[in-house]
């Protein structure tokens, strides 16, 4: 049974383009599958979270990142009776726009757009994320897109720039760039996305949180003593010894994380819920009338961002993930700068769309008028090992292994 304040598919506010009912799923189930089925999701394998591909078979891809996503927003919403299978689709989509390269790619690609046109709204992989669903992916013969439900469309854009919230908002008055518009109270932007919408952003959160350190210690680049600095994963490593005395190694590590996660579900599940009692939504709608419903305990926030903090200096700034992360943008910057130059090194419907654009501006709100946004599309749709390949074509240096 969900609850009053939980999304019901039967009162979506409906797709972009109106379809029957499907028989036997939701709106939300349908939205899933149709994100499953996506070319864009299987690209994800090959998709970088932290190490690049070539540099190990056991790290984290996008794509299993996303998974555990999935998992964790799933076990919280059902305690919450909130709809698992919205917080699931958007959990799932949630990084289909991200570059090749994780962030490194995304940073590249938004300074190349923003130099090659300094009016450029740059690259954002959220907007990018909306981007793929609502127009890259090719599927059906009716529209372009996957044509996803309202509400999973609005928990893919998390994070909306008001220049391109106005931009998506022109084309789709009252649409799912219209909270970035609006203001409520004492602070911008206040109007909030439906619970599973905040719900898998905090579960991806804590999934990348515990996946890193994971990744962190397999890569050598972080050691279990380092990590007893941090008093979250010392608080679990500890209880863990004291279950196990002699449990070491690996095992240590997997128990401890276990427990870290454990407890950082059953925290976000108590807070939200004291949360929901005192605010007392008894809808949708009064949801997004509130700041942020779905939330951390004061004590567990903090805890998580000394996490951040410490994965963000001992970890993503490590000389070592530097270096490769130097290297990727190198990449990203050569592969643009060789499409501009020459559209006809990019798949001949690519170049085909260049040439348009520098003659006719589409309607679509999320089809860039200017040519580059074809480039970047390009990219973006790349996984590493692609990217890496395309620049070893185009520049006839190896830079990655295979």
């Amino acid at each position: 049974m969900l609850a009053p304040y939980a999304c019901d598919p039967d009162a979506s506010r409906g797709r972009r383009y109106p379809e029957p009912a499907a028989p036997t799923r939701s709106a939300f189930q349908r939205d899933r599958d149709r994100i499953v089925h996506s070319t864009a999701f299987r690209r994800l394998v090959y998709k970088t979270q932290v190490f690049l591909n070539h540099e190990g078979d056991l790290f984290r891809t996008r794509l299993t990142h996303s998974l555990e996503v999935a998992q964790l927003g799933r076990s919280i919403a059902r305690t919450l009776r909130l709809n698992e299978d919205l917080v699931e689709a958007i959990a799932l989509a949630h990084d289909l726009g991200h570059t090749p390269f994780g962030h490194a790619g995304q940073d590249a690609l938004n300074s190349c757009l923003k130099n090659h046109n300094p009016d450029s709204a740059g690259f954002e992989h959220n907007l990018q994320s909306l981007r793929v669903v609502d127009t890259l992916e090719e599927r059906y013969p009716d529209y372009d897109g996957l044509n996803l439900s309202f509400e999973t469309r609005e928990g893919i854009l998390k994070h909306c720039s008001r220049r391109n919230a106005r931009q998506i908002e022109a084309h789709e008055p009252g649409g799912v760039a219209h909270r970035f518009l609006e203001s409520s109270g004492t602070a911008p932007h206040a109007r909030q996305p439906g619970l599973e919408a905040q719900l898998a952003n905090l579960a991806d959160e804590i999934a990348y949180n515990a996946h890193d350190i994971d990744d962190g210690v397999r890569s050598g680049l972080l050691g279990l003593e380092q990590l007893r600095e941090v008093e979250l994963f010392d608080q679990y490593s500890r209880e863990t010894l004291s279950r196990h005395p002699a449990l070491q190694g690996r095992r240590l590590l997997f128990e401890t994380i276990r427990r870290m996660l454990s407890a950082q579900v059953y925290d976000v599940i108590d807070a939200t819920r004291a949360v929901l009692e005192n605010a007392a939504p008894d809808s949708v709608q009064a949801v997004r009338q509130h700041p942020p419903l779905v939330c951390f305990s004061d004590e567990m926030a903090l805890k998580s961002s000394s996490l951040k903090r410490f994965l963000l200096q001992n970890l993503y700034r490590h000389p070592q993930v530097v270096e490769t992360t130097q290297t990727a943008q190198q990449v990203v910057r050569d592969l643009f700068a060789a499409y501009m130059a020459d559209p006809a090194q990019m798949p001949q419907e690519h170049s085909d769309r260049f040439d348009q654009l520098e003659s006719s501006a589409p309607a679509d709100a999320h089809r860039s008028a200017k040519p580059e946004r074809v480039v970047a599309d390009y990219i973006a749709g790349m996984t590493d090992r692609f990217a890496a390949r395309e620049h070893e074509r185009l520049n006839g240096r190896v830079v990655f292994p295979a």
